[in-house]
């Protein structure tokens, strides 16, 4: 077993595993040349914090989101950064022919090697007709499973492979590591059949996390990736200095689920008094979504992800805090790293 997925990496209360999930957001007013520099520099100090991995999400089609080129955007990265894994989270397979996934990847990886992971979901990342223009056909993601063999097999450098008449070059013979990504149980199960590590979208799919870590625990076949079980959980999280910080924080964040209640798509908002500005009916459908956050001072965030832990017994955690102001989004991964166990905190000397 990679020593990435070894047991010494589980998370336990007093020391959780924590990575982080970025969509590289675009602030209102601001560019999307600011926001993928505040990825870099949010990716530099995470580093330091002592995160395990950090990944980027592909999205189209979405005025607040800077990270629709992923593999670009992992390079940019991975080239700012030393020791921090950094992947995608994820790349949507149905996109893309699997050769190119594996050229770029397998580039990547030529490039920053041992520091690459390759999170894969099924889900176009956009509407419907920005699905059409990436696909040209439109599909369900029901061929996803054939086209993650086709894109394992250019990875597998075996006799068989070897002489195929179609190669990927960069990629061929290197270990990149395969993640299925889901929000329901149909990836969990895959991954659970192929034995590989699963992350579960629990930051915007509270409703299934449970079900879906059960399905793949129970039929988890080990493999040459994996002998046991892999999870990796993601979770919204908003730290400060103060709980009533983080909750006027967390506003920036309950404006954009609201936008996606309402069908909209705009850059991220500053933090804004809510009364007034939704519905009952709104509101209630929010706070559902977003009822599995965890936001606090130090000390609420701290009793927040050791019960997450407990609760859903994951490997690791990764976080994603939608906050406006690039400081604040800063201060809270700062915070979590501390809370987590994975960075000492800092005596002040003021």
């Amino acid at each position: 077993m990679s020593d990435q997925y070894s047991s010494s990496r589980e998370a336990t209360p007093d020391h959780i595993t924590l990575s982080v999930l970025d969509l590289a957001p675009i602030n209102a007013g601001a560019t999307a040349s600011d926001a993928l520099r505040n990825s870099l520099d949010l990716a530099q100090h995470a580093e330091k914090w002592g995160y395990n991995r950090y990944w980027v999400a592909e999205h189209h089609n979405m005025p607040g989101i800077a990270s629709s080129a992923t593999s670009v955007v992992i390079g940019y990265l991975a080239g700012g950064t030393s020791t921090i894994r950094v992947g995608s989270g994820g790349i949507m397979l149905p996109n893309h022919a699997p050769l190119v996934i594996a050229e770029q990847f397998g580039t990547l990886e030529s490039l920053y090697p041992g520091r690459i992971d390759l999170g894969l979901g099924r889900a176009p990342g956009s509407d419907r007709r920005t699905t059409q223009a990436l696909r040209r056909d439109i599909n369900s993601g029901e061929d996803f499973p054939e086209l993650l063999d086709e894109l394992s097999r250019f990875f597998d450098a075996s006799s068989t492979s070897y002489h195929a008449p179609v190669r990927a070059v960069p990629g061929e013979g290197l270990s990149i590591p395969i993640w299925l990504l889901g929000s329901s149980d149909f990836s969990a199960r895959l991954a659970a059949q192929k034995g590989l590590p699963f992350a579960f979208a629990g930051h915007f799919s509270p409703d299934y996390t449970q079900r879906a870590l059960r399905i793949y625990r129970e039929y988890f076949t080990p493999s040459d990736v994996l002998k046991e079980p892999y999870a990796m959980l993601g979770v919204n999280a908003i730290a400060a200095d103060t709980d009533e910080e983080a909750e006027w924080l967390s506003t920036t964040m309950q404006q954009q689920f609201l936008n996606i209640i309402r069908g909209r798509t705009g850059q991220i908002q500053p933090p804004a008094d809510m009364t007034g500005k939704w519905s009952e009916y709104e509101q209630a459908a929010v706070e559902k979504q977003l009822r599995s956050t965890i936001k606090g001072g130090p000390e609420t965030i701290k009793k927040g992800l050791q019960q997450y832990v407990a609760d859903t017994g994951v490997n690791e955690l990764i976080i994603t805090s939608m906050i406006y102001d690039h400081s604040a989004r800063l201060r809270s991964y700062e915070i979590i790293s501390e809370a987590a166990g994975i960075r000492k905190p800092v005596q002040s000397h003021l």
